[in-house]
């Protein structure tokens, strides 16, 4: 098991990319938090986990745009399994509109959740790592929208091209500790953000020829989390199935 006894936190973890990942870990042989801001979807996430691999989720309701619930959440994971080994920083959500239509309360909203969360998560969960000396592994979910403009988004483009710049930096910063830090950016996987039904006429232009799906993305970041990945840092591993290289 690639992930054997590792403590692991998975926020946006109640759907799509997170419960994925939450799975994947858990079956890896990783305790995981289960951390959502919906508790009915973070407990279904964790009685599945659990019902596979018994005592190995831990479901947690957390606003990871609030540093005091984001502490509050960190010290449950130590007190339930000892410390922490693995952050994946999933939860996100998005505007869907251009400059002249998003409101300054909805700018501050996503960047908040997609953006500041990563911050707040990394500085409470960093820190624990620091403490227990035995290094970590921090992975940030990022995508291609961080990337490139687009016409039908402006917070949350902002928002994760902010996230690419700061998992660099975080990356030079923790790398002393023994701490990986990278990011993946995915293209339109599963359904959109924010959502539970991938639309059937969802486009999808890539190399790849078919739609991602969360296993894409959770399969990558097991690779950023294991040993297998211990020469990779401070990079953007694009899981987008070619989009960004065939954009026009």
């Amino acid at each position: 098991m690639k992930l054997n006894k590792k403590v692991a936190i998975v926020t946006g973890a109640g759907r799509n990319i997170g419960e994925e990942i939450a799975q994947v870990f858990a079956a890896e042989g990783a305790f995981v938090a289960v951390v959502d801001n919906d508790l009915g979807r973070g407990e279904r996430v964790a009685r599945a986990i659990n019902a596979a691999t018994p005592d190995h989720a831990l479901p947690l309701v957390c606003d990871v745009s609030s540093s005091v619930a984001v502490e509050k959440m960190a010290q449950a994971v130590v007190q339930k399994w000892g410390g922490v080994d693995i952050l994946v920083n999933n939860a996100a959500i998005t505007d869907r509109k251009g400059i002249f239509d998003v409101t300054e309360e909805e700018w501050d909203r996503v960047m908040a959740v997609s953006l500041k969360s990563v911050f707040l998560c990394v500085k409470y969960v960093g820190r624990i790592m620091i403490d227990q000396k035995r290094g970590g592994r921090i992975i940030n979910i990022a995508s291609t929208s961080g990337h490139m403009g687009r016409r039908d988004a402006t917070a949350y483009t902002a928002a994760k091209a902010g996230l690419l710049n700061l998992t660099r930096t975080l990356a030079v910063q923790l790398a002393p500790h023994g701490i990986r830090v990278n990011s993946i950016s995915p293209n339109r996987i599963g359904s959109p953000v924010g959502e539970d039904v991938v639309p059937e006429n969802r486009l999808v232009k890539n190399l790849a020829g078919r739609r991602g799906t969360p296993k894409d993305i959770a399969l990558a970041t097991l690779f950023l989390a294991s040993d297998d990945a211990d020469f990779v840092v401070g990079i953007d591993l694009p899981v987008d199935g070619g989009a960004l290289a065939a954009r026009e």
